[in-house]
């Protein structure tokens, strides 16, 4: 995957428009004239790029809300990737025009496309487009840190940067890497070994022991609200992250996924820039579109030129059927006391062994917490009076019944009041699960150390590890009402 250019542009809601940083790859324009013969469109100047953005992006003119060539239902845009239509003799089109915004910042860079132009391929088919949005997000993370708006002299040191980090993660317009937040390493770079070739962008080398760690997380979410008039939804986000200590100048290394025989496949994958080949039928499975079954399952290979640092590999999606914690909360108002009722059931399919597993039941707009009398029948119950919340810990088992409940009564007579919020009025309430289970994943899949390559003729250790963890992980009291999304959760 290659880069024919590279823009960013700030702005402040449309105003003050200015292209800050501008970067245009000579040798990668010209495979793409090869390429795309006949129907080539050159990129034009960089002023009519920013024109042409704007008016795509709906920031070149805030009072006037629909422009014909961009919001007529004939020519709808898939976003992020934008498609600019160039005025030329042929009507010459720039596809695909990869951009994301954060605050004041918009990054957009065009990714060259080995395929033909007509029929247009599929976004989900192209390796470019993923690697072309990791690059564009890595340099974000870069300029902008974690915060939205940094400080003008800041962002104005780091795009003054950019053109020395660029040589280090996208040479000749070829992504391997992404920036690092804050200043580049300075440090001088060591002369590599006689057998041995340094990349001119690579900024040091390897000394110590060999070894490839390969990490797998995947992060549950779920919102269960126990009403059949209510949709329960949960969701399922894994990645990928590598680190790769060989003594010289790193080697190639390929890492393989695998799914069980009945695993439902990956969808939406998203890989680092530094992965050199991949199969397009693996990017092709999308949690948007119906599950057919047809899709790629595996095994899912990503061979890759590593970078010094701790990276990314890869991310996914993936559908299972079942959250690994079922969970149903009832709270009812007696007089002047709360009565409470949980029971959360472990799934079948779920390790029962945990690092740790927490229920917290924060009390929201009432009176401090007077006399606690609620009983488990597993764990442990610590009460926090003077924040109106109940801290089950659960420890790393659940029982043989893989079933835990909670029962009692709560009355709020505190001298002071208690935590508000604005959400959680009356009997709106939740409980928040917080646990990690090493060793597993909902989805089934997995890396073997036996399968992580690297082409090198040294030995090296290969490490590899899987963990399962909770994230937003809400049960809502079935007694009252609950925020209710009708769609897909969003990662």
């Amino acid at each position: 995957m290659s880069v024919r250019a590279l823009w960013i542009i700030s702005h402040e809601k449309g105003e003050n428009v200015s292209l800050r940083f501008a970067r245009r790859f000579a040798t990668v324009e010209h495979r793409a004239k090869i390429l795309a013969g006949s129907s080539y469109t050159a990129v034009p100047e960089d002023n009519t790029v920013l024109q042409l953005l704007l008016t795509e992006l709906g920031l070149s003119d805030p009072d006037k809300p629909f422009v014909a060539l961009r919001d007529d239902c004939l020519y709808r845009q898939r976003s992020p990737a934008l498609e600019l239509r160039v005025d030329s003799p042929g009507k010459g089109m720039l596809w695909p025009v990869l951009a994301i915004s954060q605050g004041p910042i918009t990054l957009a860079c065009l990714p060259l496309v080995d395929a033909p132009a007509e029929p247009r391929p599929a976004l989900a088919s192209l390796l470019s487009v993923s690697q072309g949005l990791t690059l564009l997000a890595g340099l974000q993370t870069f300029l902008l840190g974690s915060g939205s708006k940094p400080d003008s002299e800041v962002l104005a040191s780091r795009l003054a940067m950019l053109p020395s980090v660029l040589l280090q993660v996208c040479p000749l317009g070829t992504p391997l890497d992404v920036p690092l937040p804050g200043a580049p390493s300075t440090t001088t770079v060591p002369t590599p070994a006689e057998n041995q070739k340094q990349p001119a962008w690579k900024t040091g080398l390897h000394r110590g022991r060999a070894a490839v760690n390969v990490a797998l997380i995947e992060t549950v979410r779920s919102m269960q609200y126990g009403n059949r008039s209510r949709q329960d939804l949960w969701d399922v986000y894994g990645t990928v992250t590598c680190k790769c200590e060989v003594e010289g100048v790193l080697p190639n290394v390929m890492v393989t996924l695998t799914l069980p025989p009945n695993g439902s496949p990956l969808q939406d994958i998203l890989v680092h820039p530094c992965v050199t080949s991949l199969d397009s039928s693996i990017l092709t499975a999308s949690s948007v579109d119906n599950f057919d079954g047809s899709a790629f399952s595996g095994p899912y290979k990503f061979p890759f030129s590593p970078p010094l640092e701790p990276f990314r590999l890869c991310s996914y999606t993936s559908q299972v059927p079942v959250p690994p914690i079922l969970g149903s909360y009832q709270l009812k108002e007696e007089e002047t006391q709360l009565r409470v009722s949980v029971t959360l059931k472990l799934h079948e399919s779920v390790k029962n062994s945990f690092e740790y597993c927490e229920a917290h039941l924060p009390f929201f707009n009432r009176d401090q917490f007077g006399v606690v009398d609620v009983k488990v029948s597993s764990g442990q119950l610590d009460v926090s009076k003077e924040k109106n919340l109940l801290v089950w810990g659960l420890g790393q088992k659940f029982p043989k019944s893989r079933e835990v409940t909670m029962e009692g009564k709560i009355s709020f007579s505190g001298p002071t009041p208690g935590p508000t919020d604005p959400l959680c009025t009356e009997l709106t309430a939740y409980i928040k699960l917080y646990f990690k289970v090493p060793d597993m994943t909902l989805s089934g899949c997995s890396v073997d150390q036996h399968s992580v390559q690297v082409y090198s003729s040294s030995k090296q250790r290969t490490i590899t590890s899987r963990e399962l963890q909770s994230k937003e992980y809400f049960i809502w009291n079935s007694t009252g009402s609950a925020p209710v999304s009708s769609g897909q959760m969003m990662l």
